[in-house]
């Protein structure tokens, strides 16, 4: 599967953005899918996880309350929306798939990854 993230852009800190991920290939509801970020300096770690069907999500303690994951596996599309955005939200979002029905936080765990895209938010 071919992914391809989009949605990043700059803003200021307390507001939303939505990224979102959309993914070729017939096989799209078989996967897990993954949103993980990696500011500058720093490692890539893990934001958010949702199940093949949509119906499971896990959160990094970070941005728990604040983003939401969600899927429309009739569009191929993964979303994330990100709200109360704060400065250290900073990073590059990738979206990322596994075919499991658990919810990997290890980016090991991932076998597709898109190309990322940047979030800036000033204070």
């Amino acid at each position: 599967v071919q992914l391809q993230a989009c949605g990043g852009g700059l803003v200021q800190a307390g507001g939303s953005l939505r990224l979102s991920c959309a993914a070729s290939g017939r096989t799209f509801s078989r996967y897990a899918m993954g949103w993980f970020r990696q500011a500058p300096g720093k490692e890539r770690e893990f934001v958010a996880a949702i199940s093949q069907g949509g119906g499971t999500t896990n959160y990094a303690d970070s941005v728990k309350g604040r983003f939401t994951v969600a899927r429309d596996n009739t569009k191929k599309m993964v979303y994330l929306q990100m709200n109360s955005l704060k400065p250290e939200d900073t990073a590059v979002y990738y979206c990322a798939a596994v075919g499991t029905l658990q919810l990997p936080t290890r980016q090991n765990r991932y076998d597709y990854w898109g190309q990322g895209t940047l979030v800036t938010v000033s204070s």
